[in-house]
């Protein structure tokens, strides 16, 4: 009998699908119906440390391959925020991973202590957004420096796993990933939206979405997505959740054999239905069966093996 279960983290996980940040993440009743449907784990829309409005509508419009999102990391106050995941926690059965973000260093210790008081089951720090900027006007996962000081700075407040989301739009995302290993990462996460990317309305001549530029996800950048896992798995012992363009079983696999130990599920959610995560699993299933698989730790970087 084939097993898809899987662990992340020390968390035990019935299927190696997870609900990617962003997606039907925002209330306790979206969460559950995601893990009713068949999400091995599930992950909260982005907590911030105080209410944001994020841009203007629109916010994201449909290209060739995906899709492509400027929201603006649009959250309630943080009490509200605190409050909803206390619901989920209450009402999902599987594991939960609450997504955070802070404006500076210090900001992401203090949203991570206050969210790890509900005590989710994993924190992943949302570093990578063009939203969650440092200093110097950038997200902290643009270099290996700066993502090391917001993982440490994040370790020493919290006991619960921490899983780094990283950026693919970086030169080198091995050694930023060597980086939060180092500053005590129990996980990762690769990879956040590609890009920024851009489409223009010729009938109005005017960018379509308000923010001008977005961060593209889907299809179109599932063959990144699967080299910046690839080049991680190289130089890391932590476990990797692979995200981007994942629509089926075999591209499940892919990322797995690249080595994800699980993977991200967002933009398939909305293109497809939310059936996607049991159908994934049943496809996975059938592969093992067929190539004679009997565990997913079989495949978890097959593809690196010589």
């Amino acid at each position: 009998m084939n097993s898809i279960v899987s662990s992340l983290a020390g968390v035990r996980l019935m299927n190696p699908t997870i609900l990617s940040s962003g997606i039907l993440g925002v209330s306790a009743a979206s969460l559950q119906r995601i893990a009713k449907s068949g999400a091995g784990a599930v992950t909260t829309k982005s907590i911030g440390p105080a209410k944001r409005e994020g841009h203007p509508t629109p916010v994201v419009v449909g290209v060739t391959g995906g899709i492509l999102n400027a929201v603006g990391l649009s959250c309630p106050p943080l009490e509200e925020s605190l409050s909803e995941l206390k619901k989920t926690l209450k009402a999902v059965k599987s594991p939960v991973i609450a997504s955070f973000y802070g404006r500076t260093i210090e900001e992401f210790g203090d949203v991570a202590e206050r969210v790890s008081e509900i005590k989710p089951d994993l924190l992943e720090a949302n570093i990578s957004c063009p939203n969650a900027e440092n200093e110097l006007g950038k997200p902290f996962a643009i270099d290996p420096e700066s993502a090391e000081k917001v993982t440490q700075e994040i370790k020493d407040r919290v006991r619960i796993p921490l899983i780094m989301k990283l950026s693919p739009n970086v030169a080198d995302i091995a050694s930023i990933a060597a980086s939060v290993e180092s500053a005590g990462a129990d996980a990762i996460s690769a990879v956040n939206t590609v890009g920024p990317g851009m489409v223009i309305n010729i009938e109005t001549a005017k960018p379509v979405l308000s923010n001008r530029f977005g961060g593209m996800s889907g299809p179109a950048i599932k063959p990144i997505a699967v080299r910046c896992v690839y080049q991680i798995y190289e130089v890391v012992e932590i476990p990797i959740i692979g995200i981007g363009g994942i629509q089926n079983g075999r591209d499940a696999i892919e990322m797995m054999m690249a080595g994800a130990n699980v993977v991200g599920i967002g933009t398939a959610v909305i293109e497809k239905d939310i059936n996607i995560f049991s159908n994934v699993c049943n496809e996975i299933i059938q592969f093992m069966d067929e190539w004679g698989y009997t565990q997913l730790d079989e495949l978890i970087g097959k593809s690196h093996l010589k």
